[in-house]
């Protein structure tokens, strides 16, 4: 520790985040806005510039066949902004994006409320810190000296000289002073505004710099100094009641001024308590306390709740005011499984849990949490809709017609607004860690957990009864689906290779069956004609024969040259259905060896050997000792029974 060098790594971080204090006048000033213009951005085109800024890729759906299968034909933007911290919300984030571009070319989106309804835990209230955060790392903004609203120094410039100030700096000038910088400019400076002081300064959530958070208000006690400030009574008996000296400008309007203000459960408060609203975003001015005049306001106004606040409010005709001046933005949960499970890996890794989190874990706890959110179809069970909104390619069994996702949501226009939460998962996950002797939990342990939970939740007894049948039933079925591929894939010596031939050689019988063409035997020259039976061995692993099998291989056929043409590399794992009809049939091939290794008590030399290779092979694919012992007792006890 002595080695430790802890100043020089203060100073280092001190030099590295210092960044130059400017201080002058406003004809300094005038100068700095000459060379650059965009430091006189206003709030909403600042936060567009810093969301934007950190990159933003763009993906065509038709170069990504799983994102086509999601989004069809949409062209899909990423920020690298919100990129490592929300997930399977790629449609809000955009919303979200597109509302602070529109606002920063100043249309009428720059004079609406920024309103995220959803879910609890969606991430409404994460959304609302990502956008704090960015306004606390950004470049400070240039402000006139000890102005309590921290305002834009051209303001200083007089009415009928700012068409001529706008020419020479390429910039447009809106709003006019606060009352009390107002004051000061006439009695301190004597009129002379271009001697007025100007300073850098920076945001601080807080330290209420620019950022300001307005939590749900009592009802009984509605002040709207909150908002606005107040008269200093202390100052009353030294000026006039109109006097600017009085007022103390320090409402969440004011702090937030050329920032941020955020409204928590906006519609928890009384409806007159928010008119302030109104003028700060048609007129972008908010009342000045006491008999002041209107102040000019430049900020984000950002308000999130939850769907049954919003839905009281909005039914009273009496709201439409306010109503009229919201942008409203639906934060669903996420209901892309592969998504889902970056959510709580990614809180996981924030957590002081020190465990091992057997492969498939997160998985099924995710499968239960999207389960919940969708709502039930006729066309589908739930766990295929769940496959098919992952993006995964599925054929209803026994057609070759394909289910398509866009009739699903058309169906479900609410789906994602409802469900469990992910703090609810999070809670079992916590649970199952911290009962863990062995610092390991596995699916097994997740899904006990999650029952547990479930029959402590206070909900109606038949929606407690379809999410245990969720648990105990259908996830649990397909677990045990995954884990028999997992172990068969860890037995079969060379399993890819196996799985790559079987690929293979459907591909050219299916390819020949469909151009009615003929096979050439690699080792004779022969010709020999397509192989039926080989194909309805594969095809008959997911339900598929006669008329629907032939229109199967058609379509297995044309996705694969479509892929090779578009420069795309192909392999049994390319088309999900023939994917899943390749490993049933590895499966099964192997089910009778998988079931005496499992649960042998005494095995020879030669089966001692293939089951502590497999074991092996399970501790590379992600499995500890103990983990892989339950997952194999589990497997002899609940896969392959006679």
């Amino acid at each position: 520790m002595n080695g430790i060098d802890f100043q020089g790594l203060i100073d280092r971080d001190r030099q590295e985040r210092k960044y130059e204090y400017f201080e002058g006048t406003l004809l300094d000033y005038l100068k700095i806005v000459q060379e650059n213009p965009k430091v006189t951005m206003l709030a909403h085109e600042r936060m567009y510039d810093l969301i934007t800024k950190q990159g933003v890729e763009v993906i065509r759906t038709e170069e990504n066949p799983r994102l086509r299968r999601i989004y069809g034909n949409d062209v899909i933007r990423i920020y690298n902004f919100f990129r490592n911290d929300f997930f399977g919300i790629a449609r809000t984030i955009m919303q979200i994006v597109r509302y602070f571009h529109s606002a920063a070319m100043k249309g009428e989106e720059a004079r609406q409320v920024l309103y995220l309804v959803g879910p609890v835990g969606s991430g409404k209230s994460s959304l609302a810190e990502a956008l704090k955060r960015a306004l606390e790392e950004s470049e400070p903004v240039f402000a006139l000296q000890g102005c309590p609203m921290r305002e834009e120094p051209l303001h200083l410039i007089p009415k009928h000289l700012r068409p001529s100030f706008e020419e020479l700096l390429k910039v447009k000038i809106e709003g006019d002073l606060c009352p009390i910088c107002r004051y000061r400019l006439i009695h301190e400076y004597k009129g002379e505004y271009e001697k007025f002081p100007v300073v850098s300064a920076d945001f601080s959530i807080r330290g209420r710099k620019g950022v300001a958070v307005v939590p749900p208000v009592d009802p009984n006690n509605q002040d709207t100094s909150v908002l606005v400030g107040l008269v200093d009574i202390s100052k009353m008996d030294l000026y006039p009641e109109d006097d600017p000296r009085v007022l103390s400008l320090n409402g969440a309007f004011n702090v937030g001024n050329r920032g941020l203000v955020e409204f928590i459960e906006i519609f928890k408060n009384d409806v007159e308590y928010l008119h302030t609203i109104i003028t700060a975003t048609q007129e972008k001015s908010i009342p000045s306390p006491g008999k002041g005049a209107m102040i000019y306001f430049d900020g984000i106004i950002l308000a999130h709740s939850n769907e049954a606040e919003w839905n009281k409010f909005k039914s009273d005709h009496t709201n439409e005011a306010i109503l009229d001046r919201i942008v409203k933005i639906e934060v669903p949960y996420c209901l892309e499984l592969s998504e889902e499970m970056k959510i709580y890996e990614k809180i996981l890794k924030r957590s002081n849990f020190d465990a091992h989190i057997a492969p498939h874990t997160l998985e099924v706890a995710s499968m239960f949490a999207i389960m919940t959110r969708l709502t039930p179809t006729p066309k589908v069970d739930l766990l295929t809709k769940l496959r098919i909104y992952n993006g995964e390619e599925i054929v209803e069994k026994g057609v070759s017609r394909k289910v398509d996702i866009q009739e699903l949501r058309d169906e479900a226009p609410r789906e994602g607004m409802t469900g469990i939460s992910t703090r609810f998962i999070m809670k079992a996950l916590d649970n199952a860690l911290s009962e863990s002797e062995h610092h390991c939990v596995n699916p097994i342990s997740i899904l006990e957990s999650l029952v547990r939970a479930v029959k402590s939740l206070d909900i109606a007894d038949d929606e407690k009864k379809r999410y245990l049948g969720m648990l105990q039933d259908t996830i649990r079925k397909e677990y045990n689906s995954i884990l028999e591929k997992e172990i068969t894939r860890s037995f079969i010596h060379g399993y890819q290779e196996q799985a790559e031939t079987l690929f293979n050689n459907y591909l050219d019988h299916a390819e020949a069956y469909v151009n009615k063409t003929r096979l050439k035997d690699p080792n004779t020259g022969e010709e020999l004609d397509p192989d039926e039976k080989f194909l309805e061995s594969i095809e008959g692993q997911i339900g598929l024969s006669g008329t629907a099998a032939k229109g199967f291989r058609q379509d297995v056929t044309a996705y694969m040259f479509s892929v090779l043409r578009s420069g795309g590399k192909i392999d049994y794992k390319s088309y999900e259905p023939l994917k899943e009809a390749i490993e049933r049939k590895l499966t099964l091939s192997v089910k009778e060896l998988s079931r005496v290794i499992t649960q042998a008590k005494v095995r020879d030399k030669e089966q001692s050997k293939k089951f502590d290779a497999m074991v092996e092979e399970m501790k590379r694919n992600g499995y500890c000792d103990h983990c892989c012992n339950v997952i194999l007792k589990y497997a002899a006890n609940n896969l392959w029974k006679d």
